[in-house]
């Protein structure tokens, strides 16, 4: 690490730890006194700057201050933490709802809870780092099936014979790297067969998939399939936290055993209050997923025209697939000295040890803006050599 950090100092840049000097909006932003493009935020409804939103965040500082000081079973549960586990509750049509402080501590305090010495936990080969974590921490058995593929699931499901009953599945709504859905229905059919139990991380499909916008569970139409939905609030509600919700009373055990819940400042009046407001929005109408969507495709078919190659899949993150880590790198330092930030993205973060270009798209960006992303992407390629052939997505 030390020699790899070393390398990128001798470059005169640093990917991972770029200064945002101001947010100008939604979108737009000043790195190095330059103003930018912002297209790696997954602020997928722009929400950050809904003066609703700020209001609320606004009014509930000045009446309950800047933070609570301690955790939830401490001095840190107000009466917002409550009104927003209902109405979560409410909106995913579940019995139960616990917030956490954030979504990777969501995922931390849920799954090593609830599993633990004697359970196993079957991953997707792409979860997110916290799921990862959260299943090492509970000590249960943890095996791994290859990256949307059901047919490996079901041969480590056969294996396990009646130890399914202990087990819990868990895969992702949109895959924070390359996009891609889970392939839900299959694993319910699985579920229905084997008797396991389900767990979908909703982070990335949360205000995105859905008639109503809770996720790839309500898209699939498997809501009461699924036994415990974890989200954040850092993506498409534009704050931070976490949540789990599940019909299964026992949830609330989580209460008394998870240790990111107890021993973790709960969130700030402010926080709470902003997503607040920003679930109401959410569930008030589909105005910002439909321009949400109608960016993400525009994007996808534009890359797809340049001949990127890119994830399987159009949704809010458009993944471009490259070359080396150093032209990678040259490619992202590139772009941002035109104007337009997007994520880099290395191994071991980045499937099957490939480098990519990270794009994630907003509601709030303009068709000018994606316009305008599109044509930096195409001068690069002009620059730079021919893109990969687009003859398949993987």
């Amino acid at each position: 690490m030390s020699q790899a950090r070393q390398a990128l100092e001798e470059m005169g840049i640093d990917p991972f730890n770029v200064e945002i000097q101001k947010i100008l909006s939604p979108t737009e932003a000043r790195i190095a006194g330059r103003k930018v493009l912002l297209a790696g935020t997954n602020n997928y409804l722009g929400l950050t700057f809904d003066p609703r939103c700020i209001e609320a965040a606004c009014q509930a500082t000045r009446s309950e201050g800047t933070g609570t000081t301690g955790s939830r079973t401490a001095n840190g549960t107000f009466a917002g933490h409550r009104a927003l586990e209902r109405e979560l509750a409410e909106f995913f049509g579940c019995a139960k709802a616990i917030v956490f402080s954030t979504g990777f501590v969501a995922n931390l305090g849920v799954i090593s809870t609830l599993t633990g010495p004697g359970d196993t936990l079957i991953i997707d080969g792409d979860s997110h780092a916290s799921i990862y974590d959260g299943c090492r921490m509970g000590g249960a058995d943890i095996l791994r099936f290859r990256h949307n593929d059901t047919a490996d699931l079901e041969k480590r499901l056969r294996r396990l014979g009646d130890r399914t009953k202990n087990t819990l599945v868990i895969v992702e709504g949109i895959y924070s790297m390359l996009g891609d859905r889970a392939p839900l229905a299959e694993i319910v059919s699985l579920k229905k067969q084997y008797g396991f139990w389900l767990m979908v991380d909703e982070a990335h499909s949360l205000g995105v998939l859905g008639q109503n916008g809770r996720g790839l569970a309500e898209e699939c139409g498997c809501m009461d399939d699924v036994d415990f939905i974890i989200g954040t609030f850092s993506k498409s509600l534009g704050a931070i936290g976490g949540f789990c919700v599940s019909n299964h009373p026992e949830l609330d055990l989580v209460r008394y055993a998870s240790r990111s819940y107890l021993f973790t400042a709960s969130p700030s009046p402010a926080t709470i209050a902003s997503v607040r407001r920003a679930l109401q929005i959410l569930a008030a109408g589909t105005d910002l997923r439909e321009r949400l969507w109608a960016n993400a495709h525009r994007l996808y078919e534009g890359l797809s025209e340049l001949g990127y190659r890119l994830g399987p899949e159009p949704t809010p993150v458009v993944a471009v697939h490259m070359g080396s880590k150093e032209e990678t790198l040259a490619c992202w330092k590139e772009l941002l000295e035109s104007g337009i930030y997007v994520n880099l993205v290395w191994p071991p973060a980045a499937p099957k040890g490939e480098s990519l270009l990270r794009c994630s798209v907003s509601a709030a960006h303009t068709e000018e803006q994606i316009e305008r992303l599109l044509t930096a992407f195409a001068e690069l390629a002009h620059r730079s050599a021919a893109p990969p052939s687009p003859d398949t997505h993987e």
